[in-house]
């Protein structure tokens, strides 16, 4: 894979409330959108609409664990990504950009 980045997510993290009490473990949904916001900022890609083309989450995730997340641009504009923890994997995926003209529900003028 082409790049690499560190993500930690902190026990703080508003999306970690209740999530399990005693025993956190880091939501999914989250884990992607921390990929998202990653890759995007070390491609210098300004904030878009992505489609999950495919995601596996293979490990739970603590809060405050050191992830590393790399991502390749794949021949069909989408990026492939896995992300691990102490060089074990904990997730992997596909995120498809969605073009402007393909977004529904985005505000139109009226």
């Amino acid at each position: 894979m082409a790049a690499i980045t560190t993500l930690v997510i902190a026990a703080e993290h508003p999306a970690l409330a209740g999530h399990f009490p005693g025993a956190p473990i880091v939501p999914g949904v989250l884990l992607l959108d921390e990929t998202v916001r990653a890759v995007e900022s070390a491609n210098a890609l300004e904030p878009s609409r992505w489609r999950i083309g495919s995601a596996k989450f293979v490990k739970p995730v603590r809060p405050g664990e050191t992830l590393t997340l790399e991502h390749e641009h794949l021949p069909n504009g989408s990026i492939g990504f896995s992300v691990s923890s102490a060089g074990r994997p904990v997730a992997r995926g596909v995120l498809i950009p969605v073009p402007a003209q393909d977004r529904t529900g985005d505000a139109q003028a009226g």
